[in-house]
């Protein structure tokens, strides 16, 4: 199917924070003269009708497509209700088919922030295309994992060819980025310190078995340094970064401004929406008595009536956007209402299915809406996709969240002693013994994704 501009524009609408929308509203305003900003004080977005009582037959003929305007909510919404078909499956199926509908804007990749340096570097063209391969196999951690030699067999080029633009490479930002494994890539950042040559780089370089084991002990025996300087130094190696090429990834930290504010009330908690961010529009007054003018030319008015379709139809498109936040957010609330009262422990199982079927649209409208958006609660901020999580049906026929089990996975590690951590298989029967039944491999995950090493390296003292 081939979208027309204007659904193009309301999907981009809905899918964008509010903050960027703005500014794609004052690309609007500054192109279209018929849309006037109110000022931050006046009231909420308006959409009156540009003509009560036409007066020819052009301002007739627009009167009559400004109340076609008005089926936007029902064809825009139909629209989505018959987009594609709905996810089912598995509960890894559920989870890869969700990642796929939440991945729907990105910013931009480690591949494209170091074209943009590539093409700034200098090289000659062959060497900035070989720059441009080398780029192609550096993976989202910042690595570049495959031998040199592996490339040149593939590529054609000699090793020779290729070293020149990788040294180019990983002098790129961020600091680390094309090292082959993690110790290169702690060198990197040493070096870039000015601190080669001292005993911060010999334990990177020599000792970082002993480091991820933390044997601080045996480290300062043979760098023959006193304990207290080697806690110093692995102080200053946690600092660095692994991977560097994470920062570029969707969970990369960002500043946000909640979209949905979550309230205690009487009955409940209630949702209101932020509409601080967004523009007060409507269409101006003055060119709606140039339409209604008898002494407008004619090419002047089909001219005014362009401008005025597309102003309302931005305007009704902001409204639309707004009112499926809200009714996502009404839903999401009024499911994981014990979680506004409980935390995450209490977060309960939730799809985008069930909230699309429950407001009446389609998965992809939900996935579109809450993509990029937050949420301030009782409990804090949170992005709205935070609470679409597959579960678990515990032993006493209560549902979980798998949060909810991250969450308890992430206690008991905290808890467990130093001298003696839990095993992954030891987490399963902990588990089990609360009612969660989960699986050894679904532990290490979950275990993975919190960042937390395995036991053999948690173990200290």
């Amino acid at each position: 199917m081939v979208l027309a501009p204007q659904l193009r524009q309301s999907l981009e609408f809905l899918q964008v924070p509010a903050l960027e929308l703005r500014a794609l509203v004052q690309q609007e305003l500054e192109q279209n003269p018929t849309l006037e900003e109110l000022p931050p004080d006046s009231d909420r977005i308006e959409l009156e009708p540009p003509l009560l009582e036409p007066k020819d037959e052009a301002a007739k003929d627009f009167g009559e497509e400004y109340e076609l305007l008005a089926q936007l909510d029902d064809d825009w919404r139909d629209y989505f209700h018959t987009a594609g078909p709905r996810g089912g499956g598995s509960q890894d199926e559920q989870e890869r088919h969700q990642y796929l509908l939440d991945s729907i804007t990105q910013p931009e990749s480690l591949q494209e922030h170091l074209r943009h340096q590539l093409a700034l570097s200098g090289l000659s063209t062959d060497e900035a295309q070989i720059g441009e391969l080398l780029i192609g196999h550096i993976d989202d951690d910042g690595y570049l994992a495959t031998p040199l030699a592996d490339i040149a067999q593939a590529s054609g080029y000699e090793i020779t060819d290729l070293e020149k633009p990788l040294a180019v490479v990983r002098d790129f930002d961020p600091v680390g980025v094309g090292a082959r494994d993690l110790r290169e890539c702690l060198l990197y950042q040493i070096q870039r310190e000015g601190k080669a040559g001292t005993p911060l780089e010999r334990i990177v370089r020599d000792y970082l078995a002993e480091l991820a084991a933390h044997k601080y002990d045996v480290i300062a025996r043979k760098c023959r340094l006193p304990l207290e300087e080697v806690h110093a130094i692995v102080h200053h190696i946690a600092q660095l970064d692994p991977k560097p090429g994470r920062r570029f990834s969707a969970d990369a930290a960002t500043y946000v401004s909640p979209e949905v504010f979550v309230f205690p009330t009487a009955d409940g908690y209630a949702v209101r929406l932020n509409n601080d961010p967004l523009p007060h529009l409507r269409i101006s007054k003055q060119y709606r008595a140039l339409m209604e003018s008898a002494q407008t030319p004619q090419e002047t008015k089909q001219y005014v009536m362009e401008k005025i379709r597309s102003g309302a139809f931005l305007i009704k498109s902001i409204h639309q956007r707004q009112r499926t936040i809200g009714n996502i957010a009404t839903e999401i609330v009024k499911v994981q209402t014990a979680f506004m009262e409980s935390g995450v422990q209490a977060l309960r199982p939730l799809t985008m299915q069930q909230v699309a079927e429950a407001v009446g649209v389609h998965e992809t409208t939900v996935s579109r809406a809450v993509a990029g958006k937050y949420m301030q609660t009782p409990q804090g901020i949170y992005e709205m996709k935070y609470f679409f999580t597959p579960g678990y049906r515990t032993a006493d026929g209560r549902n979980v969240s798998n949060k909810s089990i991250k969450e308890r996975i992430h206690a008991l590690i905290q808890a467990e002693p130093p001298a003696k951590p839990l095993s992954d298989q030891a987490l399963v029967g902990r588990l089990k013994d609360e009612g969660f039944t989960v699986a050894r491999r679904t532990v290490a995950k979950y275990r993975e994704e919190l960042k937390i090493l395995p036991s053999h390296l948690r173990k200290r003292g």
